[in-house]
């Protein structure tokens, strides 16, 4: 958990369920005791638009609610990434989706995971991917308990996928312990194989 402040970017396109991923990672922050701040903007076509949320915690008082270094950036496209890797800060993360094939190089850990194939092929709903997303984040950084996350998405997913939900979590969750770190994200990656060994 953060002692001071802490920053995350997630970034995608219209319909990827973006902006619901930012307000359940803020929620989520809320009810392990920190405080929380969440922004976001999309673009004008609800689906296919880019989309972005952006998320401050801190166990302290928030005085700015934009983040100006991202400790995490979570990319689910290209674009996505291409825009906003540059907001790491030296040392952060960089999480794509294994989907991504244009990783900007620059002084970040790097994480690529199968996020949007386990919510399609191992769950058969795409539109779970965010939920996925949150597991991977979670597990990577430690930030909220896994505890105070799931609490958070069954609050605000619908009626009846409360089990689609959790499971789509959990998987991600089990992703991300399992994907390696790069040291730097090399330039033009084309590569979509993913450092999970998820098939």
């Amino acid at each position: 958990m953060p002692t001071e402040r802490w920053e995350a970017c997630l970034a995608g396109s219209g319909g990827q369920g973006i902006i619901s991923a930012g307000i359940i990672l803020a929620e989520a922050a809320v009810l392990a005791g920190l405080n929380a701040v969440q922004t976001q903007s999309y673009g004008p076509e609800s689906r296919g638009g880019a989309s972005r949320a952006e998320v401050v915690l801190s166990d302290g008082e928030i005085d700015y609610a934009k983040t100006t270094q991202a400790d995490v950036v979570l990319a689910m496209t290209s674009d996505a990434c291409a825009k906003y890797a540059g907001k790491i800060k030296a040392g952060g993360m960089l999480i794509v989706d294994d989907q991504v094939d244009r990783i900007p190089a620059g002084p970040y850990r790097m994480v690529r995971a199968p996020i949007t194939r386990i919510a399609a092929a191992e769950l058969g709903r795409a539109i779970v991917a965010n939920i996925v997303a949150l597991g991977v984040l979670a597990a990577l950084t430690e930030i909220v308990p896994m505890g105070a996350l799931e609490q958070a998405v069954l609050a605000r997913v619908p009626r009846g996928t409360e089990e689609l939900n959790r499971t789509a979590l959990r998987l991600g969750f089990e992703a991300g312990r399992q994907t390696g770190l790069l040291t730097q994200a090399p330039a033009n990656d084309s590569s979509r194989t993913s450092t999970t060994g998820v098939p």
